[in-house]
């Protein structure tokens, strides 16, 4: 018989250039906070699912390994999971599958990337070669050159502006300013997130996410054994999950992710619930146009109207739905196989009400939204109180 599934603990790193710390320390620094969080000790770990998704990045082969015996989990069953930057939603979903299954009653869910160390350019090549190493990569395609082309065919199709794109910037490092785990605490201005440096037309430096590096750790448990561990309980209510086509030049669109659209809609039809529903939402704004975008496909607003719902202010606390109030992968940094256990650590926190000043009051119902790669990859979560 199926179960449910709850969140009963969480932990994170300090996000951010970490040149202090290998990525089994980083780990560390993320799962004890969690089993201390659940009232758990390792031994009470039934199973430990792991995200990494560059083992090049850490300079260590079978990272989920290394990290394994750092935590003391020696002797559980253990899963590494990789899904490019959609890895830690991917390693919670597997974590919730074996409980819903009957096949464990807690897991233990880790994500963590060490990815300054090897530096920029370094960095820069090795998330290249996520796209097509035939027909993309060979020809100078990085990550803010797919996005740029998302960014200028959306300007073009809707009328979406530059300054539209820099006030989800304002407004990631406006709360990302807030979270002492983020990894650039810095409100800027809209005129300096105009005014930066150029990366790719037409995103520039604040239009781009962070290099970090950071971990962040979730136990989850069955209905049974959550009901025993916590007065809180968060639920993970609704799961959607899906790709899209490898090479960008074979999507259908380029101002949507089908990923997004389909995994959303399997994400509501599970929850029983409708976008207007959600009080709290972390989406995957790896660059600024991919938060509007998300606006559109998850159904916060009408397609075409990202940039608006940003202008309006509707995804500020206060507004129709808060997106990205932990400051986004824009401010909060973008560890790959950390950042979908982060965003579930971020919807917990919320729904628990213990998120202080980025708070949104009376916070009932969350939703993660995780990109892998630039679409071939999605991971949708809806968390209930």
């Amino acid at each position: 018989m199926a179960k449910k599934v709850a969140v009963v603990g969480i932990g994170h790193s300090k996000f951010g250039k970490r040149p202090d710390v290998t990525i089994r320390e980083l780990a560390h620094e993320a799962v004890f906070p969690a089993l201390e969080d659940a009232g758990l000790s390792a031994q009470d770990i039934d199973a430990v699912v792991v995200g990494v998704a560059g083992d090049e990045f850490a300079a260590q082969g079978s990272c989920a390994a290394v990290i394994n015996d750092y935590i003391g989990m020696q002797g559980k069953p253990l899963y590494r999971v990789e899904a490019a930057c959609a890895t830690g939603s991917a390693a919670v979903r597997t974590a919730w599958a074996l409980i819903n299954s009957g096949l464990a009653e807690t897991v233990l869910v880790v994500g963590a990337e060490t990815m300054t160390h090897v530096g920029t350019p370094r960095a820069t090549e090795l998330m290249a070669k996520a796209g097509d190493t035939r027909w993309e990569y060979p020809f100078g395609v990085t990550f803010p050159a797919f996005y740029a082309l998302m960014a200028t065919a959306h300007m073009h199709q809707y009328g979406t502006t530059r300054e539209q794109l820099s006030m989800v910037s304002v407004k990631n490092h406006k709360y990302g300013a807030m979270n002492p785990y983020a990894h650039l605490r810095k409100e800027i201005t809209l005129e300096e997130a105009m005014k930066s440096v150029m990366i790719c037309y037409p995103l520039n430096l604040y239009d781009c996410c962070l290099i970090s590096d950071g971990a962040a750790a979730a136990v989850l448990a069955s209905e049974e054994k959550a009901k025993k561990l916590t007065d809180t309980p968060v639920w993970i209510i609704g799961l959607g999950a899906a790709s899209d086509n490898m090479m960008i030049a074979e999507r259908e669109s380029l101002t949507s992710l089908k990923a997004t659209r389909l995994a959303a809609e399997q994400a509501y039809k599970m929850a029983r619930i409708k976008p207007e529903e959600i009080d709290v939402a972390v989406v995957h704004d790896c660059f600024t146009i991919a938060e509007i975008m998300a606006y559109e496909d998850l159904g916060f607003c009408k397609k075409g109207e990202g940039g608006k719902f940003i202008e309006e202010g509707q995804s500020y606390i206060g507004g129709k739905i808060p997106v990205n109030i932990d400051g986004g992968l824009k401010s909060k940094g973008h560890p790959l196989g950390a950042t979908g256990v982060s965003m579930t650590v971020e919807i917990t926190r919320q729904l628990r009400g213990e998120a202080g000043k980025r708070q949104v009051e009376g916070a009932e119902i969350g939703l993660s939204h995780n990109i892998g790669e630039t679409g071939q990859y999605c991971f949708v979560h809806i968390y209930k109180r």
